[in-house]
C-alpha cells in the first residue's frame, strides 16, 4: 500500500515453493481484496486445504486466488512479484533437487522485463542467485528494504504488547 497507494485490486504474484509464506500471502490477499497468483511446480503446490480456505475468503472480498505452473501466465498484469527462499532450515538434503526444480521460477532481470513496473518483494534473508538475482534485489523495482523496515516496526509493537503484561519492576 505504501508504494502502490492501495491494496484492493492489486495483483501480487508469488513465484516458488508453496510454503508458509505463500499460505500467509494467499490469506492476506484474500482479506484485503488483492488478487493473488502463484506459479510453482506441481511437486511444490501449496496445501490444498489452505488454498481452499483462502479461495473461500477471496470470494467474500471479490479477489482471486489462482495457481499456475507457467510463470509467464502467472505474472501477466502483476503489480508485485514476491518470492521466498527455496531451501529452508531442515531441507538441506533436498537442496540440489529444489534448486533444479525451482530454477524456472527465479525472479531475474529477464522476468522483470516482462512486467517492468512491478514492485519486487522478499521477506529475507534472500539467497542471491537462487530464488532472486542480486541485480533485481538491488533494483529500483525492489521494495525489500522498506518491507524489512515495516516488519521491524511490527515486531517492536509485538514486544510492547507482550511487555505490557508485566509489572514495571519484576521481582528477580
Amino acid at each position: 500500500k505504501e508504494h502502490l497507494g492501495k491494496l484492493k485490486g492489486i495483483k501480487m504474484t508469488y513465484l516458488g515453493d508453496g510454503n508458509n509464506v505463500a499460505h500467509s500471502l494467499m490469506f492476506a490477499a484474500a482479506r484485503t481484496g488483492m488478487n493473488f497468483s502463484m506459479a510453482c511446480p506441481t511437486s511444490y503446490m501449496p496445501n490444498a486445504g489452505i488454498l481452499k480456505l483462502a479461495q473461500e475468503e477471496a470470494e467474500k472480498t471479490g479477489s482471486k486466488i489462482e495457481l499456475y505452473k507457467n510463470v509467464d501466465e502467472a505474472i501477466q498484469g502483476a503489480d508485485v512479484l514476491y518470492t521466498d527462499v527455496w531451501v529452508s532450515m531442515g531441507q538441506d538434503e533436498q537442496r540440489e533437487e529444489r534448486l533444479k526444480t525451482l530454477a524456472p521460477y527465479q525472479i531475474n532481470s529477464q522476468l522483470l522485463e516482462k512486467v517492468p513496473n512491478a514492485k519486487v518483494m522478499h521477506c529475507l534473508p534472500a539467497h542471491r542467485g537462487e530464488e532472486i538475482t542480486g541485480n533485481v534485489l538491488d533494483s529500483q523495482n525492489s521494495i525489500v528494504i522498506d518491507q524489512a523496515e515495516n516488519r521491524l516496526h511490527v515486531q517492536k509493537a509485538i514486544l510492547v504488547l507482550m511487555m505490557g503484561n508485566y509489572p514495571e519492576e519484576p521481582e528477580l
